[in-house]
């Protein structure tokens, strides 16, 4: 069996505290500016919907949410790289976009790189369409870069 066909039974599940050492390999093998571990943590404290995409081999990726009055923001979306490419994303934002229905949002919002060009494919082809610009939102090698806001209907 390849590991494609054994992914493709990966699902959504809480995050624990006794995830954050895949999660944070995750994120700093991902991002060149990751989320801390203090980040991570946070979001788990205050109840955010922090789920990690498990498979049989292990966590491909993960989640981070807030769900409340009417809309979800995807805070943190995340395939560890070797595992990119074979529709994962698009299948764990599904589910996060399910979740965020059952908790009545009416629309879901996320910021994107601007220099992200896949991820914003990604999102387009998902249905968010482009709603305004943060300028200097993120950390870059050279200061700072602009953020993409983008924001779909649910």
């Amino acid at each position: 069996m390849s590991a494609v066909v054994r992914e493709s039974f990966a699902r959504l599940r809480p995050m624990r505290d006794a995830d954050l050492a895949e999660v944070m390999r995750i994120e700093t093998s991902a991002y060149e500016f990751p989320w801390t571990l203090g980040i991570f943590q946070d979001c788990l404290r205050f109840g955010y919907l922090c789920q990690v995409y498990d498979s049989p081999r292990g966590i491909l990726g993960y989640g981070i949410m807030s769900v409340g009055v009417g809309e979800c923001h995807l805070l943190n979306i995340c395939i560890a790289p070797r595992h990119q490419r074979h529709g994962h994303a698009t299948r764990m934002i599904a589910q996060l976009l399910d979740m965020a229905r059952e908790r009545r949002a009416r629309m879901a919002l996320l910021e994107v790189r601007v220099s992200n060009r896949g991820a914003y494919r990604l999102y387009t082809k998902l249905g968010f369409n482009e709603i305004g610009m943060r300028r200097g939102y993120y950390p870059a090698r050279k200061g700072r870069e602009d953020a993409i806001v983008l924001a779909r209907e649910l």
